[in-house]
Parts: structure tokens; sequence; C-alpha cells
């Protein structure tokens, strides 16, 4: 069935992607087959991104099979959720580690408080420290090389609220009309950490890590290497500008793919639940952790797998 809404009621259109009706985007590369998972049950939870695993223990002794599956599960679905995983930190660091290696954050231990080991970051939020991740982003990109994947672990959580959600930036960038595909694929674009992390540090670490971490850039649309599938990798937290146009065409490119990323078509919810694991590849999916349950409590520990280089479209 067909809705006709008259075009009084409608804001007349400014943003050349503005668009209603549906939004479907191909939730594999192209050229990559379909096939089924042996090692597991994998149950969808939305179109192109999110899926809920079954059928194994993540502090088990996972066979290298599995762990083949679960690496292709990551690149085809973007965020994977685990139910039902009572495990330790302990148990929690050995599976990361069988990812890859595990990333050191140089900036909670001065935004964060209660931090005690440098490859965990504890995110601890109540009434005196307020969750503030509530901004769409990927992790790590003012690193000039921004984690592959995060392992996110829940500790206490809210007897309601507190979800978290991701956007699939590989669909987003499918779904860009052709004109802006090639008006962005060989940009590069800045970025920082001084305007986040920055904000919430004293003067004096931000004098010692500056000179270790300054300003990067990355491709606006970077290659997943494994599938070459593009992604947009720019997000609201950390990205700067777009390097090389001039600040007007900058400012628009940039809102006007942040609001496209943000789409709901293009997105995923969790609500924890004790017990609860979610894992997401961090180069083709943005999140956002939902800060509506103030003043309760929220307790997350997070592991990060360290990345690579971004790559572009014409690298």
């Amino acid at each position: 069935m067909t809705y006709a809404i008259p075009t009084t009621a409608m804001p007349t259109p400014t943003d050349p992607l503005a668009c209603f009706g549906p939004i479907v985007a191909p939730r594999l590369a192209a050229g990559v087959d379909e096939r089924p998972y042996e090692g597991f049950s994998l149950t969808p939870h939305a179109p192109t991104i999110g899926a809920e695993i079954s059928g194994i223990r993540l502090s088990g002794n996972l066979s290298d099979a599995v762990m083949s599956e679960l690496r292709r599960a990551l690149l085809e679905w973007k965020v994977l959720f685990f139910r039902g995983q009572n495990i330790s930190r302990a148990e929690h660091r050995a599976f990361a580690e069988k990812w890859g290696a595990l990333e050191q954050h140089p900036f909670y231990k001065y935004t964060q408080p209660g931090q005690t080991d440098v490859d965990v970051a504890t995110l601890a939020k109540d009434a005196t420290a307020v969750g503030a991740e509530n901004i769409w982003h990927n992790d790590v990109t003012w690193h000039e090389h921004p984690s592959f994947a995060a392992i996110l672990r829940a500790v206490e959580i809210p007897e309601v609220g507190g979800d978290t959600l991701w956007a699939d930036t590989g669909a987003a960038y499918d779904l860009l009309p052709d004109d802006i595909k090639q008006r962005i694929d060989g940009l590069e674009a800045e970025h920082d950490w001084i305007r986040s992390f920055g904000s919430g540090m004293p003067a004096d670490a931000i004098e010692l890590l500056r000179p270790q971490f300054p300003p990067v850039r990355h491709p606006v649309v970077r290659v997943i290497p494994e599938t070459g599938r593009r992604v947009l990798f720019v997000n609201v937290a950390f990205t700067q500008r777009i390097v090389g146009v001039p600040e007007d065409e900058s400012n628009e490119l940039l809102r006007m793919l942040y609001r496209h990323m943000m789409r709901a078509e293009l997105q995923v919810r969790l609500r924890w639940q004790p017990d609860t694991i979610a894992m997401w590849d961090n180069r083709a999916c943005q999140h956002y952790a939902s800060s509506d349950y103030f003043p309760a409590r929220r307790v997350m520990e997070r592991i990060s797998i360290a990345g690579d280089i971004p790559v572009g479209v014409h690298a």
C-alpha cells in the first residue's frame, strides 16, 4: 500500500541525501557468497548489522575452525552478541588475545576513574561519573593505528536503559549516490583527541601526551582489506576536518555524512542483560552508548584489539 503525504506537510529537502521510503543496503561485500555457520548458531538482529551467537562458550577451548567462523561472522555482521557468558576478566582477556595484540589506551587513567589494567578499560558510570559516550564514533581514530575491534563485557547494568547502538558504515557508503561517492573517495580527514579526551585531562597530562599522539589523517572512505568493502571512516567525536577542501565544504560534507550514517535503517540496538558480551569491527561500524540511566550505575569492561593503518580507495 502506498500512502500519499501532502507536499505542504513536508519540509523542503536541502540535504542531497534526504529521502524516505525503503532504505535497503547489501549486507555482504560484492562477490562474497552467503554461507551457513557450522560451529555455532547465528540469529540476525537487523538486516545488515548485528547478530547473536549461541552454542559456544567464550571461556572454553575454541577450536581453530570455530575461530575462523567467528572471524567471518564479524566481517559479515560487524557486531556479534553473546548472551549467558559468565566469564572473568582473565577469561575476557584470553578470548580477546585470540584476535590479536591488545590495545593500551593512554587517556582513560586521566578521564575514567578506577582503572587497574592498561589493556582493560573500566567504564563505570553513576551519579558521580556520568555517561558521556552518547555520541556516534569509531574508537581511537585519533591514533595512527585505530582499533581493529572491541569486546565489551557487561559487569553491572541498570534496571532499565543504558542500551548500546551500532551503525553500519559499509551499508551507509553503499547507499550513497554515485556522485557523492566520487566526491569523497579520494579525500582524507584529520582526526584528533584534544577536543574530546583532552577536555577532561589536566594540562600537564596533555603536554606529556601531545607529542606522542599528534593529529593524524585517515581516508574518508576506508577499504576493509579482507573483503574489499568500502566504509565511511569519519565520526563526530574525533574527526576535525576534511583535508584539502575549504572549511565550508568540509563542514557541509561532514554534516551530510553524519546525518546519513545515523539513519535508523543502518542501526542495531542491544539491550544489555547480565553476562552479555558484544564484539564489533571498529573499522566497519560506529557505536553510541545511550546515557538514559542516570543516576543509576552502569559498569562495563572493554578490551580492544590493535589495528593497522587505514587504507583508502586509491591506495
